[in-house]
């Protein structure tokens, strides 16, 4: 199956806010597929259909991720859908007794991925793991944690058409870079590109830069005490949000930037009139995990 554009434009929101005359939108890349969502689909798209284009003989498709992996959900649906065969490579040999617990990992098995559970110590070295997987696996697709690569930067492109055209800033959780990268390398000239780290990698900036030639980003810490952290004060703005607008959000990344974005435009960031569009990336499937874990520790749930 290879991935297509979708036949209708993916619809912008406008988010009313009393404030200073900023114009807020949210462009909902969450809805593009119900399997395979938000920027994961654009990250994808020519890493599978290039791959595809080819005729592999016996297509298989190999990558990372963690245990609540967005990343990870999508190529197992790419491979459920496409009748191709896929192996997820999970950080954390801990989970190998108990993936059955994990809605995320269950999803990806009920697909048909395979799961090879590494240690955190060998899951830090993905380049090792690559070469060894290159050359047992020589005809096989391996694409990099988050997906996060050349053809992923260029499928980014896809999120940007003539409606994205007219405003000042543009914004987007920043995970592994790739994203960023794409909407830096093909937006407008007189547009800003804000990025939302969700995670503490001071080398997050020299990764984007070796993406896109654009110098028009900036990255604002979004991690709120770390990666996949949830403070009660995230759960509290994404169950508001979605009271008010009617829009969902998952708290490891969308959920933190536009709690960022509500932030900085208390604070004064943007200038008066500006036009902010927001990308909703999607991965809202990670929200039935965070909740079991939050169920755990006695706190409210995401609704």
């Amino acid at each position: 199956m290879l991935l297509k554009a979708p036949a209708e434009s993916i619809p912008i929101q406008e988010i009313s806010i009393p404030h200073k005359n900023i114009k807020l939108f949210i462009k909902r890349e969450d809805l593009i597929h119900p399997q395979i969502s938000g920027n994961k689909y654009w990250k994808l798209f020519y890493n599978i259909n290039t791959y595809l284009e080819k005729n592999p003989e016996n297509p298989y498709i190999i990558t990372f991720g963690g245990a609540f992996s967005n990343h990870i959900a999508a190529v197992s649906a790419v491979g459920n859908l496409s009748g191709i065969s896929t192996l997820g490579i999970i950080r954390g040999e801990e989970l190998q007794d108990k993936w059955r617990d994990n809605p995320t990992l269950l999803l990806a098995k009920r697909n048909g991925m395979n799961l090879k559970f590494v240690t955190r110590e060998e899951y830090r070295h993905k380049e090792k793991l690559t070469e060894f997987l290159s050359r047992e696996f020589p005809d096989a697709l391996i694409v990099p944690e988050g997906g996060t690569n050349k053809d992923a930067v260029e499928g980014v492109k896809m999120m940007l058409n003539d409606q994205t055209k007219d405003f000042d800033y543009l914004c987007t959780a920043v995970g592994t870079g790739g994203t960023v990268a794409g909407i830096a390398k093909f937006c407008e000239e007189d547009q800003n590109v804000i990025g939302f780290k969700v995670v503490d990698d001071a080398s997050l900036e020299d990764k984007i830069s070796e993406l896109t030639s654009g110098r028009n980003f900036n990255l604002i810490d979004s991690c709120f005490g770390g990666y996949g952290k949830i403070i009660d004060e995230n759960i509290r703005f994404i169950n508001e949000f979605k009271e008010k607008y009617g829009i969902p959000l998952e708290p490891v990344y969308t959920g933190k930037m536009m709690q960022k974005v509500f932030e900085l435009i208390d604070e004064g960031y943007f200038p008066e009139n500006s036009r902010v569009l927001c990308f909703h990336t999607g991965g809202l499937q990670g929200i039935e995990g965070a909740n079991l874990l939050l169920e755990k520790q006695n706190r409210n749930l995401i609704i």
